[in-house]
């Protein structure tokens, strides 16, 4: 058998960063170089033996099924989903995961044997630089004293979120095909392209899945379990400026970046990430780019609530009404777009999905963490389609960046936890 670790280490030199730009354009997947995990994924459940291997050329899923081998007669189909996909905020090309075994609690120096990062930062001009996985930063990492920790080299992130769920569910696949003592219903399994830019399941085919019941794997660190998460959507705020000379400007010249940067101080003083926690939402400024004729301001807004989420966007809209009427011009433009939304208000009677992981968590020794999701999943996009997804942890931490890491122990665990909740 092909271990978790082995796995994971391989999907991670696949760079499988997704776009933003080119899903707003209507290209799905938004990157091409996706399709490359994916037919990888194909080929090795069809070499392990699993019933039903497709891979859609077109959009990039895969989808499988391991079958019902019970003598208990119809079982309801529960599906094991991930996402192949990387984020846009940092590259995921060229990934040189390193293994740090037994872990001391020590400040981890990334990249610093390695040739490799070592170009690449004197490449970026960054020669000389050094990031520091601590705990004094990080303190989590205490949680893993003793256990081994895969790292980045610090040049690209790590690709935990989502590959080490891949890694899990493929780990799982083939645990269940060589071990027909297990018993079980037909699980379907589904990888997704393009979740990290929103889009993730915007082209599923559920009657191909064929599940009743649905896990994503695609969580943080060893027992997270969750069934709420953010109510989100994209906003884009555009400004056109006017450019008169700077000597001859006066009551002509409207200075679009000065414009963008009154607009992000009037919206927000504290709901914002670096703030807020829990259930609170936020107002976060992405990406700032202008000069004296234009500007862009590009946000994301999340919320828990449904009603604080709206008021989010009304707020952007109203600041924006407020400026062009103080500049006696229509200057601002503000462009909204849902992206998901809450799954707690569709899992309904399906609670019992969460029941069962807290259950099988607990027998298999992990402490369950339920928590509101600070971020989203498939999960929540499915649950609005009508197959109830709660969300699973896949381990990693520190997702999106350099400083992302994950615990070989949690994903050897979290193997077990998805063969123990299908035989529950």
């Amino acid at each position: 058998m092909t271990s978790v670790v082995d796995r994971f280490l391989r999907y991670v030199k696949y760079d499988t960063q997704s776009d933003e730009n080119a899903s707003l354009e209507g290209k799905f997947p938004s990157t091409d170089k996706q399709h490359e995990l994916a037919k990888l994924l194909a080929q090795e459940l069809e070499e392990m033996g699993a019933d039903s291997v497709y891979y859609d050329s077109r959009y990039g899923y895969v989808y499988a099924k391991i079958l019902n081998n019970s003598d208990m007669g119809r079982i309801p189909t529960l599906a094991y989903i991930a996402h192949m996909d990387t984020s846009p905020e940092v590259s995921g090309r060229n990934v040189n995961p390193q293994i740090i075994r037994n872990y001391q609690g020590k400040d981890i120096v990334l990249g610093e044997d390695s040739l490799n990062a070592q170009l690449k930062l004197r490449e970026a001009g960054n020669e000389g630089r050094q990031y520091v996985l601590s705990p004094r930063e990080f303190p989590e990492l205490m949680q893993y004293k003793g256990k081994d920790l895969i790292t980045t080299d610090g040049t690209t992130l790590l690709g935990a979120d989502d590959k080490a769920g891949v890694a899990e569910i493929m780990a799982m696949a083939e645990y269940l095909l060589t071990h027909p003592e297990v018993k079980h219903g037909d699980v379907a399994i589904c990888f997704t392209p393009d979740e990290e830019v929103g889009a993730g399941v915007d082209h599923i085919d559920l009657n191909r899945l064929g599940a009743d019941y649905a896990y994503t794997v695609d969580g943080g660190g060893i027992g997270e379990l969750e069934y709420e998460n953010f109510n989100a959507a994209s906003a884009t705020v555009t400004i056109t400026g006017r450019n008169v000379h700077p000597g001859d400007a006066k009551g002509k010249m409207i200075n679009a970046a000065i414009v963008a940067r009154e607009y992000d101080r009037r919206l927000t003083d504290r709901d914002r990430p670096e703030y807020t926690e829990g259930y609170e939402g936020f107002y976060h400024l992405t990406e700032i780019n202008g000069c004296v004729e234009s500007a862009t301001l590009k946000y994301i807004l999340r919320d828990h609530n449904r009603q604080f989420f709206e008021s989010k966007k009304r707020t952007m809209m109203q600041l924006a009404d407020i400026m062009n009427r103080e500049t006696g011009k229509e200057i601002i433009h503000v462009e909204i777009k849902d992206q998901y939304y809450n799954m707690k208000d569709k899992l309904g009677d399906a609670m019992f999905l969460v029941d069962n992981a807290k259950l099988a968590m607990e027998d298999i020794g992990i402490i369950p963490k339920i928590r509101p999701i600070r971020g989203g999943t498939d999960g929540a996009k499915l649950s609005y389609m009508g197959l109830p997804c709660p969300n699973l942890c896949a381990g990693g931490h520190n997702f999106h960046g350099r400083y992302e890491y994950i615990c070989i122990q949690s994903m050897e665990k979290i193997v077990e936890l998805l063969v123990k909740l299908i035989s529950i």
